[in-house]
């Protein structure tokens, strides 16, 4: 990221980057989450309960009490850190031991966000389940203990098929079209007297395209992952059971709320990784 910039010289951009990117869009999570997963959402007040049906998991997720707030920021703000920094890092890495553009692009985030996937599951499965507006847990710890205390060990890794399916995609497309719009978006001028404003312009470009098309490819496999933490089935039976539902419709599911609560985040931790960089705060 960063204009050129190496990603060895600025690890504590992309953490910062990632845990702003987090904290700003934790509520756009918290109603993907729910739209996603199907849970029912009821609105109690009187002004509120005249919403359309449509708006209320926006309604819920922007309004108290932000169950899980704290983890999942955590959870959100290393796992995008690791991605981001890991790709671009072993990108450098890679080609300076002489790979292809191609293997050097691609490689490190389909190994890093496998990893992070794979480490991140019980927290992922834990704060999602928390979502649901008709659950009683209050708190990760209780959610955590639950699915174990139904599930078993192996319970709080469900999903983690799915999960893959949909992360390591979602976030190899970014990367991928991140790298790609670097190359083809025309430089900036350095003599320039707006040259700031015209990379941060370029930065947001790049990041609202990464974004965007990592979400559109990658919803269907939320929906299958949530769906998946909801009933507790396996991946295939899953697949069978939504399209008894809903036929194909499920593929969409949500897919407005998705590309709202991916695209954004995704493409607020570049361009913040950019903006931080940039503004030489860190160094």
């Amino acid at each position: 990221m960063g204009g050129g910039a190496a990603a060895k010289d600025h690890p504590l951009e992309y953490f910062s980057a990632s845990t702003l990117a987090a904290i700003v869009n934790y509520p756009l999570w918290r109603a993907s989450a729910v739209g996603q997963s199907g849970f029912r959402v009821v609105l109690n007040s009187t002004s509120a309960s005249s919403v359309h049906p449509s708006l209320a998991p926006y309604m819920y997720a922007f309004s108290p009490p932000y169950k899980g707030l704290g983890a999942t920021v955590m959870g959100m703000s290393w796992a995008r850190a690791a991605i981001f920094y890991g790709s671009d890092r072993g990108k450098e890495i890679l080609e300076e031991m002489g790979a292809s553009n191609a293997i050097a692009t691609v490689l490190p985030p389909l190994v890093v966000s496998t990893v992070v996937q794979c480490v991140n599951m019980p927290l992922v499965r834990s704060t999602i389940t928390l979502q649901n507006p008709e659950s009683a847990v209050a708190t990760i710890r209780e959610s955590m203990k639950q699915i174990y205390n139904t599930h078993g060990v192996g319970g709080l890794w469900h999903g983690t098929s799915a999960g893959i399916l949909k992360t390591v995609p979602k976030y190899c497309t970014a990367v991928v079209v991140k790298s790609y719009m670097d190359e083809v978006l025309p430089q900036v001028n350095p003599e320039s007297p707006t040259r700031d404003r015209d990379k941060l312009i370029r930065s947001a470009i790049k990041s609202a395209t990464a974004g965007v098309a990592g979400a559109a490819l990658t919803n269907p496999l939320d929906v299958i992952r949530n769906e998946m933490f909801k009933t507790n089935l396996g991946l295939v039976e899953t697949i069978r059971h939504l399209h008894r539902e809903l036929g194909y419709s499920f593929l969409v599911r949500g897919m407005a709320k998705n590309l709202v609560a991916v695209s954004i985040p995704v493409a607020s931790t570049i361009f913040f990784t950019d903006a931080f960089i940039q503004s030489g705060w860190f160094a």
